[in-house]
């Protein structure tokens, strides 16, 4: 294979964006870009091919204008994270190899590296051992599959084979969580053939969190499979369900209990926050990102499953040519939906490796108390007022609790500031959140945007 000129090659063009994160502001109109992008993107079906580096450079040029900073330390509009520089490495030599990473005989290698991502996973939250790990797309594949789980198991608890039958027929399996509990969760469950007649809301707090007691009077009033949705880690709020509680009321009503747990559940890693994570354990699922707060590049969910028999039934996928050898090990597809799959466990191996479990630790601790610091120094500003109890990286702000003007402080960090952050509905209020979980978001950077707040703020109170 030829080597290109480097001022043609992909590599010059991700080392220069790379160096260079975002220079102009997060401030495009949506549907001017849109007709910029097409005009670029949505040519007619090419008839021949072309020279692959001028491809490459059409696709730069094309591609480029419609980027979004999630890279920048300046990126707090939603919970996202950046991508570890190692991970990103082993991410071009899993494109390289070219491996499916579906059986073990199709791809050793990738087989064995899922295994000893998912023993470190457990390590990592300290979740029972022999818990079964999927690596999937993101959480919500991630909740996808330990649902899938959940859903034949306690089928099976109440005597039904739902391999065998199928869910017509199936007893009625009530599935309760907060009624602001994140969309994902809903969209997985409908993935599942769930509807809104198995649905059971329980009452939400100020921070989005259930109401134990109406859980527990809500779960008395039904009989039969029944399962539990908590959140680790509010989406707004940062807030954790009372995992203790729910997982003593689970066990009295022999119902299965799934943690949400997309980034929250790595404040597992923390000490000083283990009161959130109490009794986390004893749960039966839980679903987490990888590409969130491990920085792992995209297309790494972990789903978890304490019981590896259930999550193996749920996602089996049979046929004469997989078959096993007598000398394979394990098979990724017994863990996740999918046949013809990337090597996601090549990029996680590399990022986890890199960072260790001090890295992880540090990078963790560094963006709560980035969180801590930014409340602070909001909390002298009058006509600020923060909605949410912060315990993690999440800041919830009105303005002079009016949406127009919390419409225009976000605007304005966009427009004059470089920061790139974006306003959301929440409880009725249209509030302002700002997630701190890039890579490279440190002290001076919410040094920084604290300053810009109050300096925009002052500017307002001036006019």
């Amino acid at each position: 294979m030829k080597k290109p000129p480097m001022e043609n090659s992909a590599l010059a063009s991700a080392y220069n964006y790379a160096a260079g994160y975002r220079q102009r502001p997060h401030t495009l109109d949506a549907t001017e870009d849109a007709i910029e992008l097409r005009r670029k993107f949505c040519i007619p079906t090419p008839q021949t091919g072309r020279n692959g580096s001028d491809v490459i450079l059409d696709l730069i040029a094309a591609a480029e204008p419609g980027l979004v900073g999630n890279t920048d330390p300046n990126f707090f509009a939603w919970v996202m994270g950046g991508s570890h520089t190692t991970g990103v490495a082993a991410d071009w030599l899993t494109s390289i190899w070219g491996q499916n990473a579906a059986i073990f005989q199709t791809s050793p290698a990738a087989a064995i590296a899922e295994e000893a991502v998912g023993a470190w996973v457990l390590d990592l939250l300290d979740l029972p051992r022999d818990s079964s790990v999927g690596l999937v797309t993101g959480a919500t594949m991630a909740g996808f599959v330990s649902l899938a789980a959940a859903r034949g198991d306690v089928l099976a608890r109440a005597g039904y084979d739902i391999e065998e039958c199928g869910l017509q027929g199936a007893p009625l399996i009530h599935i309760y969580l907060s009624e602001d509990a994140h969309a994902s969760n809903l969209a997985a469950l409908r993935y599942l053939g769930f509807g809104e007649a198995n649905f059971v809301y329980i009452a939400a707090d100020t921070q989005g969190l259930m109401d134990n007691q109406a859980l527990q009077i809500a779960m008395k009033k039904q009989i039969g499979p029944k399962i539990v949705i908590a959140t680790a880690g509010h989406i707004n709020s940062g807030g954790f369900d009372d995992m203790d509680a729910i997982a003593r009321v689970c066990k009295a009503q022999n119902a299965w209990l799934h943690v949400d747990g997309a980034f929250g559940l790595w404040a597992r890693l923390l000490p000083e926050k283990s009161h959130l994570t109490k009794s986390i354990d004893m749960a039966d699922s839980w679903s987490v990102d990888g590409h969130k707060w491990l920085q792992i590049p995209y297309d790494c969910g972990f789903a978890i499953v304490r019981n590896a028999q259930a999550h193996r039934k749920a996602m089996d996928i049979s046929a004469n040519y997989l078959n096993r050898g007598p000398h394979d090990g394990r098979n990724p597809t017994e863990y996740n939906p999918e046949l013809s799959r990337r090597a996601r466990g090549f990029a996680a191996w590399a990022t986890i490796n890199a960072l260790g479990r001090e890295g992880i630790v540090t990078l963790i601790e560094r963006h709560c108390a980035c969180a801590t610091l930014l409340q602070k120094r909001l909390a002298g500003v009058s006509a600020i007022q923060i909605r949410n109890h912060v315990e993690l990286n999440q800041i919830v702000l009105r303005v002079d609790d009016c949406d127009e003007s919390t419409r225009m402080l976000a605007k304005r960090l966009n427009i004059k500031c470089g920061t790139f952050v974006r306003t959301t509905v929440w409880r009725g209020e249209t509030v302002l959140r700002i997630s701190i979980i890039e890579n490279n978001t440190d002290i001076a950077t919410i040094i920084k945007l604290a300053d810009n707040i109050e300096r925009l703020i002052k500017a307002d109170q001036c006019e």
